[in-house]
């Protein structure tokens, strides 16, 4: 195993020791709101400092790219993208299924992933270039070829700014299109399904970095492929994400491809 791999193993699952102490007291949880159905809570806050103390007294030159903390030496040619809980609201509520989420971009290229379900105690890791892994099994994406028999992952829109008249068109035309349309709501996790054959696709619009990078390359590292909704790169910085293998890729992009915001 790589040995920035393994560190990154080692933060996120004293993120994991955080989040699930914290899981069973909900009720004395502090809940802030960043804006309409956008939440942080003291454990968001607690995860990610445990995270980038644990990153940072290995490699105090790293930068950092942290959904709470913002933004710290992103100029560095080593940088960590981070989630500590992907699944916000579905924490509060004591639904389980959320995860910390840790990438490593080296001059912008990304090159380890963790993506940690800490309810499940499921930890989901890939090197590039090295497979991607659940625990110890090597992973594959899913062999379906048609999408009429494809389970997809997405995610709807939960903020005001965001296009819910335009999601609810894909939203009836996928369903239309597929065998079934899961939205969970931890966007790190359903990219992990796809990279372990859970779902067979998943796409989604209006995502952060740290949402993405780490499952992103899990996908890819499974033999998936993973694009904009016309198939294309820079996702990370538009924020529209599809995934899936080969066959379904190509067919969801047929699908997708005329919604797609990104220039």
């Amino acid at each position: 195993m790589h040995p920035m791999l393994n560190v990154a193993i080692k933060a996120a699952r004293r993120a994991g020791t955080v989040i699930n102490r914290a899981s069973l007291n909900l009720e004395r949880l502090q809940v802030d709101r960043k804006q309409h159905n956008d939440f942080v809570t003291e454990v968001d806050k607690q995860a990610e400092a445990a995270i980038i103390e644990t990153l940072s007294e290995a490699y105090p030159t790293h930068g950092f790219l942290a959904e709470e903390t913002g933004a710290q030496n992103t100029d560095a040619e080593n940088v960590w993208i981070i989630d500590p809980l992907d699944g916000t609201t579905n924490f509060i509520h004591g639904f389980p299924q959320y995860a910390v989420s840790i990438a490593l971009a080296v001059n912008g290229v990304t090159q380890q992933a963790v993506v940690y379900d800490p309810t499940r105690d499921e930890l989901f890791t890939a090197t590039r270039g090295a497979g991607a892994y659940l625990d110890r099994r090597r992973l594959r994406v899913a062999t379906q070829d048609r999408l009429a028999n494809a389970l997809l992952g997405t995610g709807f829109p939960y903020r005001e700014d965001q296009d819910l008249e335009k999601y609810l068109k894909i939203f009836a035309e996928m369903t239309r299109q597929c065998a079934g349309l899961r939205r969970p709501g931890a966007a790190s996790l359903d990219l992990a399904y796809v990279a372990a054959g859970r779902y067979d696709g998943f796409f989604e619009s209006d995502l952060k970095p740290w949402d993405m990078a780490a499952g992103a390359l899990l996908v890819t590292e499974a033999g998936g492929l993973i694009g904009n909704y016309r198939g294309e790169e820079g996702y990370l910085q538009s924020g529209e994400v599809m995934c899936a293998n080969p066959r379904i890729f190509a067919q969801m992009v047929q699908s997708l491809s005329k919604y797609s915001n990104s220039k």
